[in-house]
């Protein structure tokens, strides 16, 4: 069954002109099928870079908004139309507006895990993988970052010279993961670095031998003599770690850390939208030019 639905998938793609991205956080299967695997920012910058008339994005909502704020000519299409980021939304345009009237020289700075309307309020784009490069490089001491305090703390902390300022937003899964959970999984393995994703509350960070993006664990992991891990982030970057070889092995905290919205994204419905065409990411011209002048900031901040 699952050969047929690849086989359906690959002839799909070359009749539609069509490219699969997939985020470390959806099922392994799904990333097994996509041409281009990675986090948001490495997404982000290859969605703007490919050739192809169609990009299916596996993935949550707001990154197949961000591709088609940055690529308006292209189809966009989300394999499960209701696979969301509650923190994308947590947040009001109201709150900004009330920030940039209490400090004059406010930069808000918005984790790319947003929506396009909280982008168009916002002065730049960030990823967890670029966060504190772009927040040192900006000329504002004032920073409101939203929506994550969490990452946000974590660039306040790596940035002393900014008056960064948190928001109350939090990724429900990331969130969850608590230095207990952590401490338990230490003492079954006592030589497993653990690696932590920024998103994740402070005790957990100040338990960690790396904190970084998911791409970042994961080229840590590869590149480190250890052979045991602890995994502090999504499940679903298992499929990579995995595929590392080497004898590694990698453990996640109990109970492990799944996103529902992430693992709505199956290989049946990507062929379903790739023969259908449904589920195609929709907006308007002008809220698109707001939403898109902070993402190219960051493109152009970012390395």
């Amino acid at each position: 069954m699952k050969q047929e639905i690849v086989k359906t998938i690959e002839r799909l793609k070359k009749e539609k002109d069509a490219v699969i991205l997939a985020h470390y956080y959806v099922d392994g299967s799904v990333q097994e099928i996509a041409d281009y695997v990675g986090d948001s920012f490495y997404l982000a910058k290859i969605a703007k870079q490919i050739n192809h008339q169609v990009i299916v994005f596996c993935g949550v909502r707001f990154m197949g908004e961000s591709a088609k704020i940055l690529n308006p000519q292209k189809t966009v299409l989300l394999p499960d139309g209701a696979a969301d980021c509650p923190m994308a939304h947590m947040v009001s345009e109201e709150k900004i507006e009330q920030m940039r009237k209490e400090y004059p020289d406010l930069a808000v700075v918005c984790y790319v895990n947003s929506t396009k309307a909280l982008k168009a309020k916002s002065d730049v784009c960030v990823t967890s993988s670029n966060a504190v490069q772009i927040v040192k490089a900006l000329p504002n001491k004032d920073v409101f970052f939203i929506p994550d305090e969490n990452l946000g703390r974590y660039v306040k902390e790596q940035v002393p010279e900014k008056n960064v300022i948190l928001n109350d937003g939090f990724c429900p899964y990331h969130h969850k993961i608590t230095a207990g959970q952590v401490r338990a999984e230490k003492e079954k393995h006592p030589q497993a670095l653990v690696l932590t994703h920024p998103e994740c509350r402070e005790e957990v960070l100040s338990l960690s031998d790396y904190i970084g993006s998911t791409a970042g664990i994961i080229s840590f992991a590869q590149k480190s003599e250890n052979k045991e891990f602890i995994v502090c982030t999504e499940h679903g970057v298992s499929y990579q770690l995995e595929g590392l070889g080497k004898g590694k092995k990698f453990y996640f905290v109990s109970p492990c850390p799944v996103c529902a919205d992430m693992k709505k994204v199956t290989l049946e419905k990507v062929a379903h939208v790739l023969q259908t065409g449904e589920n195609a990411v929709e907006m308007d011209e002008e809220e698109r030019l707001c939403a898109m002048a902070p993402l190219e900031r960051m493109l152009q901040l970012a390395t």
